[in-house]
């Protein structure tokens, strides 16, 4: 299995995007893991929310495939402990799923496109993040998923 994380706009902190690098370094000894990133929208100013959104959405869905299954990190997703989304992981791993991809939208979230195509939706926290740090927090709770479902260390019960 192919795990994809696809997010909108890229990481402009140097210090959040090296942090990124070294759970994608880290990942590489479990699971083929690549980091998409769709670039910002140009002269979003003149645009409504919602054209923002169904621009951003079509990006977003010529990058999906039929077969790949794709949660949305969404705040009115379901939330999971560390342990819980290791055996997520899992279930879609053994499942012979080619690819799963975690999406993170723009700043005005997904378009309705995206969310019909989406299969799941997963909240990371009830709080509010910056897209930016959102990648961090999801690589590095992939990064544990198969820390915990291989008994290593890294996390504690």
């Amino acid at each position: 299995m192919k795990i994809t994380l696809l997010a909108v706009g890229k990481t402009d902190d140097n210090r959040i995007a090296d942090l990124i690098d070294v759970y994608q370094k880290r990942l590489q000894h479990y699971v083929n893991f690549e980091m998409e990133v769709i670039p910002d929208l140009k002269n979003t100013k003149n645009m409504s929310i919602e054209h923002q959104k169904n621009e951003e959405g079509k990006l977003i869905l010529n990058k999906i495939d039929k077969s790949d299954f794709v949660t949305l990190l969404d705040e009115k997703g379901k939330s999971y402990s560390s342990s819980q989304f290791a055996q997520l992981i899992n279930k879609r791993s053994v499942s012979g799923l080619k690819r799963l991809i975690f999406v993170i939208g723009g700043p005005y979230g997904f378009s309705q496109e995206v969310y019909e195509r989406g299969q799941s939706k997963l909240s990371l926290s009830a709080m509010t993040f910056s897209h930016q740090m959102v990648r961090l927090f999801a690589v590095e709770q992939i990064y544990r998923a198969f820390t915990i479902l291989r008994n290593e260390p890294y996390h504690h019960e």
